[in-house]
């Protein structure tokens, strides 16, 4: 979210900003919310001048009434002004409820108008305009033929979709055996490499309220992402991001303790609206799954840094895991409402002899810290806004996808890294039982 301030002097730039991420339909929405904002301004004078009067009046009244005891006179007088101060409240209770239905739809407006982007992010209407950035690891194709990625898990007796089903319906599984052990393995070796790193371990809530939901993505992510839970104000979380930056939620940080590095872990819950093609089957689009996250919240002139270290993490972990890489930037009408600059890590699918997202790093600003009115205080005693980052450590479903077709051999063996292995009680290899 903007800041009414920034928008009410730059106009021309927030508009710009809007037609560069192909949402023209909002332009409108910023003429309106300037209108909205001088009309509240108006009001909140008028309010303060009444309650000015106000305070003045009664002095008047209570001479006057000192006086009419010696002359009566007086008396007519200070009911004249009382007169005065009773249209002047009910003025100014019109006033309050005006600026109240002012803030209100100025809010909503403003939670719609996209964030700034960085200047360095490519134009573009959606991600068929997102940019290849830099490839790490070599990519190769097998002399033999690799099965989809279900097909390598049953071979390891590792996945049955089918019971899923008959349980959960589409978009469910369960693991098994070394599949699921791997599953763990991997997570559990994402959490050591970030705390390698210097970064907090964190297990975050797996719920979050209504009003966190709003201060940490938009009300378009939000309808196609978050389940509700019925009757409460509680959704299931989409991310661990969103928990772990709802921790901050109207509080004050004190600028020496930043930059707050954490990782968290957590299950995550999405509709996944809409159909999909046949790669995107199996276990690589579904409604529930386990991530490994990262979160910076740091000053304003550091986030670029922390966002190019962010993206390099990911890189440097699945080239850990000896899986082949490259960045992808995002470009414009990719990005969500809330991101100023974002790139995806895309891995190398053999099978498909082609890159798909695995992980997503993005810097957002300060707009979550303005929604959630997370502050920090500087040095000078001053209040500034953070700004905050994230970014897939790793999200094993997608990931097992990617480590399964990497380390396939043609016996239909699957190679163990050797950073991996003491995840996995020490197996350097995975031997299929079920042909």
């Amino acid at each position: 979210m903007l800041d009414i301030k920034f928008l009410r002097e730059n106009p021309d730039i927030v508009k710009e900003n809007i037609k560069k991420k192909f949402q023209d339909a909002k332009l409108p929405l910023v003429d309106e919310v300037i209108d909205l904002d001088a009309k509240n301004r108006a009001a909140i004078s008028e309010a303060s001048t009444i309650r000015a009067a106000r305070n003045s009046l009664s002095k008047q009244i209570g001479v006057l009434m000192g006086q009419a005891k010696k002359d009566p006179s007086k008396l007519e007088e200070a009911e004249k002004i009382k007169e005065e101060v009773k249209r002047n409240a009910e003025r100014l209770e019109e006033l309050e409820k005006l600026e109240a239905e002012y803030a209100d739809k100025i809010h909503d407006i403003m939670m719609k108008i996209p964030n700034i982007i960085d200047s360095s992010v490519p134009i573009g209407p959606d991600d068929s305009c997102n940019v290849e950035v830099q490839r790490f690891g070599e990519a190769k194709i097998p002399e033999f033929d690799i099965p989809y990625h279900t097909e390598i898990m049953e071979s390891l007796n590792g996945v049955d979709m089918d019971a899923a089903g008959r349980v959960s319906g589409n978009g469910f599984y369960y693991l098994l055996g070394d599949v699921a052990r791997l599953h763990s393995g991997v997570l559990a070796y994402a959490r050591d490499f970030m705390i390698d790193k210097g970064f907090t371990y964190c297990i975050p809530p797996f719920m979050i309220h209504g009003n966190v939901v709003e201060g940490v993505m938009s009300q378009t992510d939000m309808d196609a992402m978050m389940y509700k839970i019925e009757g409460e104000d509680l959704y299931l979380i989409g991310t661990s991001e969103h928990s772990m930056i709802g921790r901050y939620i109207d509080t004050i940080l004190d600028e020496t303790a930043l930059p707050q590095t954490l990782t968290s872990y957590s299950p995550c819950f999405r509709k996944e609206k809409g159909a999909h093609g046949i790669e995107e089957r199996g276990v690589y689009r579904i409604h529930q799954f386990e991530k490994q996250e990262m979160i910076v919240i740091c000053k304003p002139e550091e986030s670029m840094d922390w966002y190019e270290k962010m993206w390099r993490y990911s890189v440097e972990l699945f080239r850990s895991l000896e899986i082949p890489v490259r960045q992808l930037e995002c470009c414009s009408g990719d990005l969500a409402d809330l991101k100023v600059k974002s790139c995806d890590i895309e891995a190398w699918s053999p099978r498909q002899q082609k890159y798909f997202e695995v992980c997503s790093c993005s810097n957002l600003g300060d707009a979550q810290a303005r929604r959630l009115k997370m502050r920090v205080k500087g040095a000078d005693g001053k209040m500034y806004l953070p700004h905050t980052l994230n970014n897939t450590v790793v999200a094993p479903p997608r990931m097992l996808i990617a480590f399964l077709e990497n380390h396939l051999q043609a016996d239909g063996s699957v190679t163990i890294p050797e950073v991996l292995r003491p995840y996995l009680g020490g197996k350097e290899i995975l031997i299929p039982n079920k042909k």
